[in-house]
């Protein structure tokens, strides 16, 4: 249990399940997210603990001179300055593993949507057309003898492949390094594998080595019959090149979960026909995102209770 005096900060916006379950376990203080901390000095003295689905940078935590345990309400934490958490001693703390299955389930479903136009289908059903037009467009692409490359191959990247197996595709992935324990083919770099398959799926977090590595050259590498889809982050992709590869033909088809500067689109996705959009959902299920929320929870609980976290991220590890 944790201790009834300590400060709990929720900057932003957060999953209402995470206040439920810290609600009369700690006192509570929330704050308008942003580059700047905005808190009486009296209050920031007090905080020990935040619970953050967003950024948060240097400036607030250098705020917060008693803050112990950052806990970041998803798998990818690249919001959050752990760099300079750790030169603080400061803890923190993501939700890996309990959204594996929904973010995997997703991105089958978004490259199965994008190649066969499933939504297209049903809208040229639901207005009347298949009456007044006749019969829907054959999708000018297919899944069977695909080959397809992860860019990225962690924990959802796993189960990502997994998912693939049944359906007779050619499986191989990019990452930093290989992982022998894997069945798949490795390509030592991201170029190489565009060349060899014709569905890139990429799964990285937002990085700076990730970060527009999804450019032109990769685009033009993939080809016309090629298909990119993406559920990790939209920084990771120079989103100009990619328009312009969906609209001249360079590129067959993209399939997007995530964008550059969410919650925008650039105006130029919207209209084409071969792209498909979704607004950041691969996690968004209330299992799962009840999951993650106790998960938050659960860590900033047992840090002020015990010391204890479940999940901290490599860089900010506990010292025993």
């Amino acid at each position: 249990m944790s201790d009834i005096k300590a400060t709990v900060l929720v900057p932003g916006k957060i999953h209402p399940r995470v206040l439920e379950r810290l609600e009369g376990q700690v006192e509570i203080v929330t704050a308008p997210s942003g580059p700047q901390p905005s808190l009486p000095a009296d209050v920031a003295e007090r905080i020990r603990a935040v619970a953050v689905s967003g950024s948060f940078n240097a400036a607030w935590m250098d705020a917060l001179p008693k803050l112990e345990v950052i806990a970041n309400f998803g798998v990818g934490y690249d919001g959050v300055d752990v760099k300079h958490a750790a030169s603080r001693g400061i803890i923190v703390t993501n939700t890996p593993d309990v959204l594996n299955d929904e973010v995997a389930d997703t991105t089958i479903a978004l490259l199965i949507n994008t190649v066969r136009r499933l939504y297209q289908a049903e809208t040229h059903l639901r207005q009347g057309k298949w009456v007044s037009e006749g019969p829907f467009a054959l999708s000018p692409f297919s899944l069977r003898n695909r080959k397809v490359g992860l860019f990225g191959m962690g924990r959802i990247g796993q189960e990502i492949a997994k998912r693939l197996e049944p359906f007779k595709v050619e499986i191989g992935y990019h990452t930093r390094s290989q992982r022998s324990e894997l069945p798949y083919a490795y390509y030592a770099s991201l170029k190489e594998m565009a060349q060899d398959v014709d569905v890139l799926i990429c799964i990285v977090p937002g990085t700076p080595q990730t970060h527009k590595a999804i450019d032109a050259e990769i685009l033009q590498a993939l080809g016309p019959n090629g298909v990119f889809i993406n559920v990790g982050r939209g920084s990771s992709v120079d989103e100009d090149a990619l328009l312009k590869a969906l609209q001249d033909g360079t590129l067959g088809a993209a399939g997007l979960d995530v964008f550059y500067e969410e919650p925008k689109v650039p105006e130029g996705f919207l209209s084409l026909p071969n792209a498909t959009l979704l607004p950041h959902v691969a996690s968004a299920s209330v299992p799962t995102r009840n999951a993650m929320a106790d998960l938050v929870a659960d860590n900033v609980l047992g840090w002020l209770g015990d010391k204890k976290v479940v999940t901290p991220v490599p860089e900010t590890p506990i010292k025993g």
